[in-house]
């Protein structure tokens, strides 16, 4: 099972072969918890959410297409519970205007600018980001995901990827000059 592709480990539970899922569970389980780490600052709500995105997975594991990533599907599980657990916890108002939604062809490639704050001084300054910076951030740098991963992940286009990445790291250099 361990040379199996996520995808057809999928396929065999989708055949109602449900005992391979605990393989998704065991290779995507501290990847979650690592993601959840960003977002929430409590252990015992990282392995509740964690343990919701497992259930939600397994719940809709019918309905995934074949035909994407596995690991892209999960992280969008992933960040629709963080997300909705941050809002909970914070309170935090919806926007209703993003420019970077309405503005999509501002966008900047990764290669116009560059990250010079390492790991530790990122990790140290992500709380004074706005949830839709770090999020991107997060996708980026510490998943090392691609932006094309990261705009299926958070449902938005991959020019608002790097828009908001851009952004990001602006205010990521601001902070560290």
């Amino acid at each position: 099972m361990k040379t199996k592709s996520d995808e057809e480990i999928v396929k065999l539970v989708q055949e109602k072969n449900i005992d391979v899922f605990s393989f998704l569970v065991n290779r995507y389980e501290d990847k979650i918890k690592r993601y959840g780490r960003k977002f929430l600052s409590g252990k015992e709500d990282i392995e509740d959410i964690t343990q919701k995105v497992f259930i939600k997975a397994y719940r809709n594991i019918l309905s995934f297409d074949l035909k994407r990533k596995f690991s892209s599907w999960i992280y969008r599980i992933a960040h629709n519970e963080f997300i909705n657990e941050l809002k909970r916890k914070k309170r935090e108002s919806l926007r209703f205007f993003d420019p970077d939604v309405i503005f999509p062809n501002l966008a900047a490639k990764e290669e116009d600018y560059s990250l010079i704050i390492d790991k530790k001084i990122l990790e140290q300054n992500l709380d004074k980001l706005d949830t839709k910076y770090k999020e991107v951030v997060i996708l980026r740098y510490f998943h090392d995901l691609s932006y094309k991963e990261i705009s299926d992940i958070l449902s938005i286009p991959v020019s608002t990827v790097g828009i908001r990445l851009k952004r990001a790291i602006k205010k990521l250099k601001s902070l560290y000059e």
